[in-house]
């Protein structure tokens, strides 16, 4: 297995780590927590990059990475709403981004075309990142306003772009 891999299995396995220190809830588990989900998604930059470098990129990278991705950031805004502190239909909101985009991306495949991350996706992901990074700080209800405001206008934006840009894909053949 080559690094990219190693480092996007460890993202895999941080996962369970963050969501037992949320739920054990000891003193400071809060900050405990956001190190882990840092960590978490410092190996998803550093696979990515190591990935493309090295020329190591993979069919299981391919599909574990994004994925991998995808539930570290459910698990966070699940427990966040299931905290009080986002609402509902703001996590129902990225996780529907996240099943539209990957079934635009099957059908993609299926059609033996690649479609690639958009640069808006990328802001997304790092702008939903860094917001339940900063969450986990239990700061001021304005901020974490803002934070849910940024993480929802970046899926909105990410989708609508993804969803315009490879709608040919849902073009069905006669």
């Amino acid at each position: 297995m080559n690094m990219a891999n190693k480092l996007t299995m460890l993202r895999v396995v941080l996962i369970p780590v963050f969501l037992a220190v949320l739920y054990i809830g000891f003193p400071g588990s809060n900050y405990a927590a956001m190190a882990v989900f840092i960590l978490a998604g410092l190996t998803d930059i550093a696979d990515g990059q190591i990935a493309r470098r090295r020329g190591q990129v993979t069919d299981f990278g391919t599909f574990t990475d994004p994925l991998a991705d995808k539930i570290l950031v459910a698990s966070a805004m699940l427990w966040f709403v299931e905290k009080g502190i986002i609402p509902a239909w703001s996590a129902l909101l990225v996780i529907i981004r996240e099943f539209i985009v990957t079934a635009l991306r099957l059908i993609a495949i299926r059609n033996g075309r690649v479609i690639a991350a958009a640069i808006s996706g990328k802001i997304k992901t790092i702008v939903t990142m860094v917001c339940l990074s900063i969450m986990f700080l239990q700061l001021e209800q304005w901020m974490i306003y803002v934070c849910i405001g940024a993480i929802t206008a970046t899926t909105l934006v990410s989708g609508i772009e993804y969803f315009i840009r490879n709608r040919d894909v849902l073009r069905v053949e006669k």
